[in-house]
């Protein structure tokens, strides 16, 4: 820190990051990250985070009657065609391929299951996992060394007595921590793993009342996959940069663990 630039605190970094310094002092901090390129990067780490919580809920800026829920109406409803049921008609081949074998005994053979047209919880999912999968020094708010602590925390705001958080060390996927986080303008939570290469998934948890089905989807953006399922009030998505047969196997995964 240079004599020009005497008191910089990191409070005073947040506060300009978000917008929220007047002019007189953004140029202290200005003049001050000029001189400092290590918290020069840092904040700007933490201006994209905002651009992409922004962009991810900025469907929620005003309310119209034509908002998505977190979950579909279940009755039929005839409509032009659309990316989502494209995607439908995609996942109905994946669902038969998958009868007899890795999703037989769980998902496929409840009665109550159905597809569901919903495209607000895989897309939240989607953005969450690219705004803190990339995040180095901050991916979650509370890490694996209190798990204890981060289940009876996220179970209480979810309103979820008992919340479980998955186990997927047998799968390769190790608990880096969750943290906090709005789904559908409610609570929800993300919970991040790595697996030894590095590579990280989130397994992202919301809850709407109003909903009393159940549902499963396949969402693709590129490479990112994402598996969610609607079960009851909650809803569920796993997300990674990982091939769709390692997703599959996590998504059933934490379908066993959770609660039904």
């Amino acid at each position: 820190m240079n004599e020009a630039n005497p008191i910089v605190t990191e409070a005073d970094l947040h506060a300009y990051a978000d917008g929220q310094l007047p002019e007189t002092a953004r140029a202290r901090i200005e003049a001050f990250l000029a001189d400092n390129p290590g918290e020069a990067a840092m904040v700007a780490e933490w201006q994209a985070q905002n651009s992409g919580i922004r962009s991810l809920f900025s469907v929620y800026e005003k309310a119209k009657d034509t908002d998505p829920l977190l979950v579909a109406h279940t009755r039929a409803v005839s409509s032009p065609p659309k990316r989502w049921a494209i995607a439908a008609a995609a996942l109905v081949v994946f669902a038969l391929g998958t009868v007899s074998g890795h999703y037989g005994p769980a998902l496929l053979t409840r009665p109550d299951l159905q597809l569901a047209s919903s495209e607000t919880l895989p897309k939240q999912a989607e953005t969450a996992f690219m705004v803190y999968a990339a995040e180095v020094r901050h991916p979650v708010e509370v890490f694996a060394d209190e798990e204890a602590h981060l289940a009876t925390w996220l179970g209480k705001r979810l309103a979820i007595q008992n919340l479980k958080i998955p186990n997927l060390q047998p799968l390769g996927f190790k608990l880096v921590g969750g943290r906090l986080l709005p789904v559908d303008g409610r609570p929800g939570a993300m919970f991040m793993y790595e697996n030894q290469g590095g590579e990280r998934l989130t397994v992202m948890v919301g809850r709407n009342k109003e909903n009393r089905t159940t549902s499963f989807r396949f969402a693709s953006s590129g490479n990112l996959e994402t598996f969610y399922w609607i079960d009851g009030e909650l809803g569920y998505a796993v997300t990674g940069e990982i091939t769709r047969e390692t997703l599959r196997g996590i998504a059933e995964e934490c379908y066993r663990q959770f609660p039904s």
